[in-house]
């Protein structure tokens, strides 16, 4: 489900294959599609009527048209012409292509996630504290490791509809877990300061920005900085060397799942909560070779579930469910994992 207040645009494209993907491509960046019609069969009444913030047109037959030239006299919204056939959807080429259409629409009329820093308003106004999940015993009997440097580290990765999703997942889970967690997430950078207080106000779990030359520890949920990589050292320190992202999101979710499972491997994982687009696809296989465990938010619980959505589709998640039940998963994982007291050995 795309949220109501999205950026609405109308698509006109010759073709039936270029008419579905271009829709599925800006439903899965978050933009609305309010019409989505062929040229031949467009009436004069239905672009009047027609409410939207943007004509997206894709013709592969340039003939003359009348509907068309009474589309690019008016001035009420912007006409762009798109990128020309689209790719095969799983072709090298999909991408650039992707990247070129959004590019335009975003500088045209705005990117669908700045939406995102305008709903910690509601987080923040939020009075009810959720019940939490009871630590299991061997949990709580375990000595606390809160402080200390964080020997696993999961990644919670969230785009549109993010902050809700990983506020749910933090205020079900309890505190005193012997792993640090990362969380990266789209938003514009004017909100990232606000970010913290939104998503862990009913937590006990510390939220922290990242620091340069320290480690990440057990029991803090470390921010993944907007304007610049975070990576870790050969000491798992974590370092800020001030390079932008790769284009065209930030936090790049591949970018950060790379930086994380080149340094900790098997002692990684993600969790990918609602968003729009297929930000950290390109990225999963390689996690998943190093043995690290990808889980998804489930679709039916997302605001928009395009990201999960594209890691289910190409067989990388290995388990899905709403944020509540992905918190209980990972605290009975952790207890699984859990070596008694006097029993030595590692425990996969």
């Amino acid at each position: 489900m795309v949220e109501s207040n999205a950026l609405r645009i109308a698509v006109i494209a010759d073709t039936s294959l270029q008419r579905h993907v271009l829709q599925q491509a800006l439903l899965a960046h978050g933009y609305q599609v309010v019409l989505n019609a062929d040229p031949g069969r467009l009436e004069e009444s239905q672009l009047a009527s027609c409410e939207t913030d943007l004509w997206l047109v894709d013709l592969a037959q340039q003939d003359d048209s009348p509907l068309l030239d009474s589309l690019l006299e008016q001035d009420r919204v912007p006409v762009l012409f798109g990128e020309g056939n689209a790719p095969e959807r799983h072709s090298e080429h999909y991408p650039r292509w992707e990247r070129r259409l959004i590019g335009k629409l975003r500088r045209l009329i705005g990117d669908p996630s700045a939406g995102v820093g305008q709903s910690l308003e509601t987080l923040l106004a939020e009075a009810q504290r959720p019940a939490r999940i009871e630590l299991p015993a061997n949990l709580a009997a375990a000595p606390l490791k809160a402080g200390e440097p964080a020997e696993q580290v999961w990644l919670l990765a969230a785009s549109l509809g993010g902050p809700e999703a990983v506020k749910a997942f933090l205020d079900a889970l309890p505190g005193g877990l012997p792993i640090g967690l990362l969380y990266a997430q789209h938003i514009d950078p004017a909100f990232e300061t606000r970010l913290p207080q939104a998503v862990g106000r009913h937590s006990q779990w510390h939220i922290n920005q990242a620091r340069a030359g320290d480690t990440l520890r057990c029991g803090e949920v470390v921010v993944v900085p907007v304007s610049q990589q975070l990576g870790f050292d050969e000491d798992e320190r974590m370092q800020l060397d001030g390079r932008p992202w790769p284009e065209p999101y930030s936090p790049s979710f591949d970018q950060m799942m790379l930086n994380l499972a080149q340094r900790f491997g098997a002692r990684c994982g993600v969790i990918v909560f609602s968003g729009m687009c297929s930000d950290g696809s390109a990225a999963a296989a390689y996690v998943r070779r190093q043995g690290a465990e990808i889980w998804t938010q489930r679709a039916d619980s997302c605001v928009c579930s395009s990201m999960p959505d594209s890691l289910r589709e190409a067989g990388y998640s290995m388990f899905s469910a709403d944020p509540r039940e992905l918190a209980a998963a990972l605290v009975n994982r952790l207890a699984a994992q859990c070596v008694p007291s006097g029993i030595s050995g590692v425990v996969s």
